[in-house]
């Protein structure tokens, strides 16, 4: 009896044997009894797949409710500015895009940074002298999400740790997690109109701190930095000598009476990654363009963070060419009058929706200087029949058919997250459907203490 071995589904060095007995008889050479396990199925989803958690819709979709039948159901949740219809983006966008179509010229794979004379053109549209840019500062992606989902996975391994704001936009712990990054929550001040607490912030930093996410304008506070607390975020990010990723989505989507800063522009000494897009400022969301703006006079981030912004871009092999094509035009010829327009329905929205829910007994709204949304404080004291915010906001929806986030999403428990983009008479009637709810529920000091009573 002769032995062999036979080399299966291998390569190199260490491949795997298969010992296989031969025995000889006559002309015939037949194997011998062969060890194996017997095929099964044993499809698991990956580990990756299983951290991936999104806060908003785990407590949404958890929302058992149905809306009131007999009242038409307003939606002040979705951060969609299109929704509605009543805030269309300028004819000079659409016309850039069509005309691009029909160039067919743009039909093909682009590098997965984005064509060379896009990221000029996005490089001109942001340079300036305090915070000089060239095409190759720019990385095109497929969306600002997209944009945040690079920069985390440049800047922090897994077992790092990320500073992300609360309340913040619930993405940020979404991406991080699913990459096995901790993340470590800041304190923003409503009394002080959604400042940093930077004191608060300070001390989270340690050795295993990989970067600090700055969010301004805010999704979900609608607050905007002023300069000096800028160059005071600068100067923790300074002293603990922490990256900054930047985002900036509704950077010029400010108010009148508020003026927005990029953070870049204060700062020649901390390294910054900052996020953006058409989306919200050129109300196209589902067009799927955003970028990456590297800012680093000093070359701390260096060749290394640059080669990997280029490999990570490469996975999906660049955003939608046809938007590409299209950019120059929509970033320099898209009028004046349309960001202004856009921004005075926003703020004529958010002063309607402010004052009327100010007046509100048991409410308190955070006025906003920008951006799409408002933060209202739920004093729940007075609303003692609901545990929390979202009990008051899922009564809400099945009594008045008024949707608004409760803010739990972004780790702010008893405030909710009010979309201001919608018309304005839907702004009033969900507002007067508001108050409805509120004074059918609330109770004094003396009216809550006896419901705690009878509990």
């Amino acid at each position: 009896m002769d032995s062999y071995l036979i080399q299966v589904n291998g390569h190199g060095d260490h491949a795997p044997m298969l010992d296989v007995n031969l025995k000889n008889t006559g002309n015939i050479i037949s194997p011998g009894k062969v060890k194996s396990r017997k095929p099964r199925w044993a499809v698991r989803a990956s580990e990756m797949s299983k951290k991936t958690f999104n806060p908003v819709r785990a407590i949404v979709d958890s929302m058992k409710v149905e809306p009131n039948p007999k009242k038409a159901m307003i939606s002040l949740s979705l951060g969609d500015p299109t929704v509605f219809g009543n805030l269309p983006t300028n004819d000079e966008v659409t016309r850039a895009v069509k005309e691009v179509l029909d160039s067919g010229q743009y039909n093909g794979y682009a590098p997965s940074v984005g064509y060379q004379s896009c990221r000029e053109a996005v490089a001109a549209y942001y340079n300036c002298p305090e915070a000089p840019l060239k095409a190759q500062d720019v990385i095109l992606t497929s969306g600002c999400s997209q944009a945040i989902e690079l920069a985390l996975a440049v800047l922090a391994n897994p077992g790092q740790n990320i500073l992300v704001p609360r309340p913040g936009f619930s993405l940020y712990k979404t991406l991080a997690l699913s990459m096995g990054i901790e993340v470590k929550l800041y304190n923003l001040l409503p009394e002080k109109a959604w400042e940093i607490d930077l004191e608060h912030l300070e001390s989270l930093v340690d050795e295993k701190t990989a970067c600090l996410i700055v969010n301004n304008p805010s999704n979900p506070c609608g607050s905007v930095f002023s300069k000096s607390h800028l160059q005071e975020i600068l100067a923790v990010a300074s002293r603990q000598c922490v990256p900054i990723l930047a985002d900036e989505i509704y950077g010029d989507m400010v108010f009148a009476d508020w003026k927005y800063e990029p953070i870049a522009t204060l700062s020649t000494s901390v390294p910054i990654l900052s996020c953006g897009g058409l989306a919200k400022r050129w109300l196209v969301p589902g067009w799927r363009m955003g970028w990456i703006l590297i800012h680093d006079r000093r070359d701390i981030f260096g060749k290394e963070i640059r080669d990997g912004l280029v490999r990570l871009s490469q996975r999906i092999l660049g955003p939608c060419t046809i938007v590409q094509g299209a950019l120059e035009r929509i970033l320099h010829r898209t009028p004046p009058e349309f960001y202004h327009n856009t921004l005075s329905i926003l703020k004529s929205n958010a002063d309607l929706c402010y004052a009327a829910l100010a007046a509100i007994p048991g409410l308190q709204p955070v006025r906003p200087a920008g951006a799409m949304y408002l933060m209202v404080e739920i004093e729940m004291e007075h609303f003692p029949e609901f545990e929390n915010d979202v009990e008051f906001t899922e009564r809400l929806i099945s009594e008045q058919s008024v949707f608004c986030l409760p803010a739990s999403c972004f780790e702010y428990p008893n405030f909710f997250r009010v979309v201001i983009t919608v018309p304005e008479e839907m702004i009033l009637e969900a507002c007067g459907r508001i108050q409805e709810f509120c004074e059918m529920h609330y109770q004094g000091a003396e009216g809550a203490q006896d419901l705690e009573c009878d509990k």
